[in-house]
Parts: structure tokens; C-alpha cells; sequence
């Protein structure tokens, strides 16, 4: 395994994970390393840089329904490289995408990382090994400082452990429900907060840059902290950084809900407390936590992308990060249900979700429930171009095609 200590350079706190060699061996990065997204100029050597995802967040799961995890500890979603911008490459590798990642783990003798992994790397909809290939296969492949080219001598899933090991090495140095409860924030039925109170307590914690906190509904649910890395994301040094996608995560600034993991009113025991498996969502994607209600009444369409709310469906059936959520009646049809916008009748048939009053009553589509997510043809899976920011309205396709990224579709009653 592997130890950490904090630096102090200046004013200036970064994090090193002194790791041991857990399989392969790395190429060693020497002499004055860049910072990443802080270069000037191209920097060659990407085994020694982190690039293009120089960004890499640590990203936290509080599910309490279904329960994962400790009652007294926040749990691992993963650790995501981005463009330095809010943008992401995803599955860069297909061909690394291993389907064995107990095993890879159990060969090159981390069994203690895996024992811990089992305990506070959990989803809340499938199993762990589904869970732990998902993160790999989508973020792990896409982290330069540990392609095959940065071993001295290669051999196949060398560089699995390394990014299981930093993972579990940073959210250990990150105690997220320790710095909420030195705060006076602690788990409660009844108890709100304030999101500035919440990432105060964070940020104090986080070399005073900003924690990226977000809610469903009202209720936390994660956290992600940022890092710019010096060096191989392996051996580096990990230096404290702010959100850079623009994303308000969803969170009201008062009335902020942190539910109770055990049922009740105040703070967490040390129980642990995993989740049972209950369904995978298609295409063995992260978890996604459930909203309240069911596709009947009136009620907001959430996006979530990767586990996190990122906007919602506003009323041309476009998706939106930024604005207000638009509010949808779903209608009792056949074998399944309408909606319905201040635009007008939605489909889907086209290709692309439009609501419009061009849509007659005949014409609409009588869409399906899958749990709680939004069903098409092909699934739960909805697809659009990219995560919109700013005033973009997005189009949300029913079919893969070559839109890259992945959404679900979530009803939330109002």
C-alpha cells in the first residue's frame, strides 16, 4: 500500500503519494516536473504530465437508500481525469478495459486495498467488481501517466493497481464527514443547512479552494475535490484545486438536507453497512441515486450524468444545466404514460426528445419507466453531444450514434 504526507510549498499545500511498486515498474519523472493545467507550453513527456486530463477529481458518494458503506464515512465514487475545463474523455482504451479487477488486484498482492475497496468502494445498484470495471474502463484509460508506454517493462494490467491504490490513497487523506461533523454538520432527519456552511467546512480543509458539492432534491449526495498533479498521477504530488466546470451541482443555498445513513435523527455509528445488489443500470454504468416519486402527476425530468444531477429537461425537451427546471405532467396511457410541458406533448420518435405543441395528443409517445430512470427503446440510456453549459440547450437523442456522452433521464414528483 501506499502512504501519503502533506508538503507545505509556501502558501501552497499539495498532497505526495509515496507508493510502493505494485506490479510493474514506472519510468521515473525527474528534474523540475509542470504543474498540470499550469503549462505554457506543450509538455512531451506525458508519462511525467498529466495530459489532456490534467484535471483528476476525487469524487464522493452519501447514499442512504439503499444504504452503502458506514454510517460515519462517506464512500468512493472514483477519481475522473478532465480537460482542465469541465470537459472529459471517456473509455479511451477499449482494449484495457479489463473485466477482472479482483483478480488483477488479488495477483499483484493488494489484497489489503481490495479488502478495504469491499467496504467504501461500493455502488448502490450492482456489485462491486461491475462498479470498480466501470470506473477503470471509463477514467482509468484516460490517465496519460499511466499508459502502458510510462513501464519500463510492460507487461498487461500492470497499471491497474497504481489506480486503484492512488484512489483509495487520496480519499483517505480526505475524511469528508470528519471535516462536516468539526463543523457541527452532521447527519439528520430533520436538521438543515446552508451549502455555504457545507463547503466552508470543505474548503478549509482543501487549502481554501472550493469542493464541488452536489445534491438530489435537496439532499447532499457527493462531493468532488479537485487536484492539479506534478509528476505521474502514480507518484506525484497532488496539489489542491477548484471546480473548473461551472456545474452549481444542483444544491439549494438554504434547507440543504444531510440524511442519516442508520434511520435516524442524529450522527452515524461505526457500523458498516453495505448494500445489498439490487439492478445494474444498462451498460454497467455508475450509480445513479433514485429521486422521489414515480412517473405519474407533476414533476421535474433530472439529468444525471455519472451519478451526479447535471441540470434537468427543460420544457422543449432540451436539456439544461443552468436555468429552471421545467415541470412535466405525466398521464396514465395504455401500458405507459405521456408527458406533457408547457410546450406541449413530448416524443421521442424523431430520434431527438422534443415536447411541442406541433405534438397532438395522437401523436405522442407513450413512454416506459425502468425503476425510476426514463425508458426508450434501447434502454435507460439517453445520449447527447456533450454536457451543456452556460445558456446551451442541449439535444437529448434516444440512440448512441456518436453523440459521446451518456445520461439518465430521473422523475422527481413535485
Amino acid at each position: 500500500m501506499s502512504s501519503t504526507r502533506m508538503l507545505s510549498t509556501g502558501s501552497l499545500t499539495v498532497l505526495s503519494l509515496a507508493q510502493s511498486v505494485l506490479g510493474g515498474t514506472l519510468k521515473q519523472c525527474t528534474g523540475t516536473l509542470e504543474l498540470s493545467c499550469h503549462n505554457d507550453t506543450k509538455v512531451a513527456d506525458t508519462c511525467c504530465f498529466n495530459y489532456p486530463g490534467g484535471s483528476l477529481l476525487q469524487t464522493q458518494f452519501w447514499d442512504t437508500d439503499p444504504v452503502v458503506g458506514p454510517d460515519d464515512s462517506w464512500t468512493i465514487h472514483g477519481l475522473w481525469p478532465d480537460h482542465c475545463d469541465g470537459t472529459y474523455d471517456a473509455t479511451c482504451d477499449s482494449k484495457r478495459a479489463y473485466k477482472n479487477i479482483s483478480d488483477i488486484l488479488k495477483s499483484a498482492g493488494n489484497d489489503d486495498l481490495l479488502s478495504y475497496m469491499e467496504t467504501f468502494w461500493l455502488p448502490n445498484d450492482s456489485i462491486g467488481e461491475e462498479f470498480w470495471e466501470h470506473e477503470w474502463g471509463k477514467h482509468g484509460t484516460c490517465v496519460s501517466t499511466l499508459n502502458p508506454s510510462c513501464f519500463t517493462d510492460y507487461k498487461a494490467t500492470d497499471e491497474v493497481p497504481y489506480y486503484f491504490n492512488t484512489t483509495v490513497s487520496l480519499f483517505k487523506s480526505l475524511p469528508t464527514y470528519k471535516w462536516l461533523a468539526d463543523a457541527g454538520i452532521t447527519p439528520s432527519s430533520s436538521k438543515t443547512y446552508k451549502l455555504s456552511d457545507i463547503q466552508a467546512a470543505l474548503s478549509k480543509n482543501h487549502n481554501g479552494e472550493t469542493v464541488y458539492v452536489s445534491c438530489s432534491g435537496n439532499a447532499i449526495e457527493q462531493v468532488y475535490y479537485y487536484f492539479n498533479v506534478r509528476g505521474s498521477v502514480a507518484t506525484g504530488e497532488f496539489v489542491p484545486a477548484s471546480p473548473d466546470n461551472g456545474d452549481d451541482g444542483g444544491c439549494p443555498s438554504t434547507g440543504v438536507k444531510y440524511l442519516p445513513k442508520n434511520g435516524g435523527g442524529g450522527g452515524g455509528s461505526t457500523t458498516t453497512t453495505t448494500s445489498k445488489p439490487t439492478s445494474t443500470t444498462s451498460g454497467g454504468s455508475s450509480p445513479t441515486p433514485p429521486p422521489t416519486g414515480s412517473f405519474s402527476g407533476k414533476g421535474y425530468l433530472n439529468a444525471v450524468v455519472d451519478g451526479s444531477k447535471k441540470g434537468c429537461i427543460i420544457g422543449s425537451g432540451s436539456w439544461y444545466t443552468t436555468g429552471t427546471c421545467a415541470t412535466f405532467t405525466a398521464a396514465s396511457s395504455g401500458s405507459g404514460f405521456t408527458l406533457k410541458s408547457s410546450k406541449g406533448y413530448c416524443s421521442a420518435s424523431g430520434g431527438s426528445l422534443t415536447c411541442s405543441s406541433g405534438i397532438s395528443s395522437a401523436d405522442a409517445d407513450v413512454f416506459a419507466a425502468d425503476g425510476t430512470n426514463l425508458a426508450n427503446s434501447g434502454g435507460n440510456d439517453w445520449y447527447a453531444d456533450s454536457v451543456p453549459g452556460g445558456s446551451t440547450q442541449g439535444t437529448v437523442y434516444s440512440e448512441k450514434g456518436s453523440h459521446k456522452t451518456t445520461l439518465q433521464i430521473q422523475w422527481q414528483s413535485v
